[in-house]
């Protein structure tokens, strides 16, 4: 199969969803406070931009996991 053909991972339930979508996500359930009293990192509790979380969210491995968890939890309750 080509790479990037949604096939190709049918089991993964984050193919295709980018990252600023499911922070969008987040952001819209719970609020920037909400979001970081769940997760607890400074680029959800001090000053929160988009655009800081989501560099952030893109170079930090573990951040990015317990978003994307976070995520699949709040998606599976719509």
């Amino acid at each position: 199969m080509k790479k990037g053909n949604p096939e190709s991972q049918p089991n993964n339930p984050l193919h295709g969803v980018r990252l600023d979508f499911m922070l969008d996500t987040l952001v819209d359930h719970f609020g920037w406070g909400g979001l970081g009293k769940i997760i607890k990192i400074n680029c959800f509790n001090n000053n929160p931009t988009m655009k800081s979380s989501l560099t952030f969210l893109r170079k930090t491995d573990w951040a990015r996991k317990k978003v994307e968890d976070l995520y699949l939890e709040v998606a599976s309750r719509e």
